[in-house]
């Protein structure tokens, strides 16, 4: 039986998991100040992104993220193991993406992934530690013609 601690540790760690995806989705790339450690490693290279720090990220979305016209980062099937301070998740995330197209006709990239991550309760609020993306599948759906 979860201890009423750990039933509220694995919520915080699911609302921050949805804080990062609102960050992403919004854009508002200091919002992830909030959910990653200050010394956080985070490598999205399994989906051809970057690799390194907390500012190496937020540069690399700024960068990479205003080329996709609409994008959504859904999770779900979170498994998350607590132990004390730190706790470690295997969640799920399906993101599709829109790409411009020529002649203003657009195709959608979707992306599936878990983000294996590693959590720590820092000042009483958890943050994300170490993130790294496992690619499940990427498939882009061509555009139809007269669907922009």
């Amino acid at each position: 039986m979860l201890s009423l601690q750990e039933i509220s540790d694995r919520l915080e760690i699911q609302d921050l998991m949805v804080r990062y995806s609102h960050a992403v989705d919004t854009r508002q790339w200091d919002l992830l100040d909030d959910v990653f450690t200050a010394d956080a490693h985070i490598d999205y290279s399994a989906m051809g992104g970057a690799t390194g720090d907390l500012a190496a990220t937020k540069k690399f979305l700024a960068d990479v993220m205003p080329n996709f016209p609409a994008f959504q980062h859904l999770i779900s099937n979170s498994s998350i193991t607590v132990d004390g301070d730190t706790a470690t998740g295997r969640t799920m995330c399906h993101n599709p993406m829109v790409l411009p197209g020529d002649n203003g006709e657009q195709s959608l990239m979707m992306c599936g992934l878990w983000y294996l991550d590693t959590f720590v309760r820092v000042d009483g609020a958890w943050r994300i530690k170490t993130r790294v993306e496992e690619k499940s599948y990427m498939y882009i759906a061509p555009a139809t013609p007269g669907m922009g």
